[in-house]
């Protein structure tokens, strides 16, 4: 049986270490060779990528790299009406949450006076969004990276993803970025299109940051990069973790579950309650499910490898495992999900209630799904506008303002061996 539920107070130490540490990817085995590329691309720019993609087209060129209007236009063709309307539609609920984030460009305040301090607000010049490829199209992935941004006020957004064979791009991918406002596209994916946005070369422009989720090796490349650039934060694959009581409804939490697996095979769909019954259902439920399920050995290879059905002892146990865990995805079912929230410290995003499965977060209910994997839900936030802002501080003394602040400075500077900082303020009080 898949799935099997087990008790937390039951589970061996390194059972429980397995659990936590789940699928989070170990890129040592593959850092050699991400790094040369990485330095290949830095050093030798476009030619790179035009040598790891000839076996994709005959002939290939430093244009065939980038999309063009025409390749847009075509993908508006191919793409369904119904796909178009549903990515506007998410577009905008996407914006009306993001542009809620939005702070007041500056504030001031008197620290005494004759003393104003301040901050500032002032968006990234160019940003890069990886956008993944290939083996699976996410157009929803498009918006959650240049929405943001766009409306943190970027004025150019890079967008790399990776070609197929003939160096085409899914059409459903280049209209989602069209419609979310990306400034150029590049049919350039993994550590190529990573170290091309960071480093900058003759077709694609160097930025000051790169956003947007991948495989390891892309993830490796980023951090690699990262000093170079800013990046959003490491990912990993797929998470949901539900947290339910006896209220959970059996056939809901089963069919979320599913849902989480068929993302990836190192995908964690997890379930932490504190209802034996429950626990059970959903249990029987999957394994009645799973032999009818369309992609059926990617779901079987997340559930075998990092998915649990775990039973707490009480409330207290599971939101203490949910908050170690620091799931990337969570689904609150209890029977006051909104006492329960203020309980959760470490998650990615938060759903609540029976009717807030998982993907309408990734599509359309206008919060980004671009999260922190692996446990770095602990330190780490959802993509959001803060990621594509800086915040200067500033200040403004007079001469009354720094005489009051003349001694502490005066004293703390030479405490600290640094004299000509001392100097700085004497010199203007002579």
């Amino acid at each position: 049986m898949i799935l099997k539920p087990e008790r937390i107070d039951n589970i061996r130490p390194e059972q429980y270490r397995t659990i936590i540490k789940r699928s989070n990817e170990d890129i040592d085995s593959i850092y050699e060779e991400v790094r040369k590329i990485v330095l290949d691309v830095r050093d030798n720019g476009d030619q790179v990528a035009l040598d790891h993609y000839k076996k994709y087209k005959h002939g290939l060129t430093l244009k065939d790299l980038e999309v063009t209007k025409d390749n847009v236009e075509e993908a508006y063709r191919n793409v369904d009406q119904k796909v178009i309307d549903a990515l506007k539609f998410a577009s905008d609920n996407i914006l009306k949450f993001h542009r809620a984030q939005m702070e007041r460009e500056m504030w001031m305040i008197d620290i005494a006076d004759g003393i104003l301090a301040g901050r500032m607000i002032t968006p990234l010049e160019r940003v890069g969004a990886y956008i993944p490829g290939r083996r699976a199209a996410y157009p929803s992935s498009i918006l959650m990276t240049i929405l943001p941004a766009k409306i943190a006020g970027v004025k150019e957004i890079v967008a790399c993803t990776p070609p197929d064979q003939g160096m085409i791009i899914n059409p459903s991918t280049l209209v989602a970025a069209d419609i979310a406002g990306s400034t150029k596209i590049f049919k350039v994916g993994g550590p190529w299109g990573i170290a091309s946005m960071a480093y900058g070369t003759t077709t694609i422009p160097k930025v000051d940051k790169i956003v947007g989720p991948g495989n390891k090796y892309v993830t490796a490349a980023k951090i690699m990069v990262f000093g170079q650039v800013g990046i959003d934060s490491p990912a990993g694959p797929s998470e949901g973790m539900i947290l339910a009581d006896k209220t959970g409804n059996a056939d809901f939490i089963t069919i979320d579950l599913l849902s989480q697996s068929e993302h990836d095979p190192d995908a964690a769909s997890i379930l932490v309650t504190t209802s034996d019954e429950l626990a059970l259902k959903v249990s029987k439920k999957i394994n009645k499910e799973l032999p009818k399920l369309p992609r059926n050995e990617i779901i079987t290879s997340s559930l075998t490898k990092h998915s649990y059905i775990l039973i707490a002892r009480d409330i207290g146990q599971a939101i203490d495992f949910v908050n170690e865990y620091a799931p990337e995805h969570l689904e609150i079912m209890t029977e006051e999900p909104f006492v329960t929230l203020r309980k959760i410290k470490n998650a990615g995003s938060i759903f609540m209630g029976p009717f807030s499965p998982i993907p309408v977060g990734d599509y359309a209910s206008g919060t980004n799904h671009v999260l922190p994997t692996g446990q770095t839900a602990r330190m780490f936030s959802g993509l959001s506008v803060d990621d594509f802002i800086k915040k200067p501080t500033f200040q403004y003394l007079s001469k009354d303002g720094l005489a009051s602040l003349k001694d502490t400075v005066v004293t703390l500077a030479e405490a600290e061996g640094l004299p000509i900082h001392a100097r700085t303020i004497l010199e203007r009080f002579k």
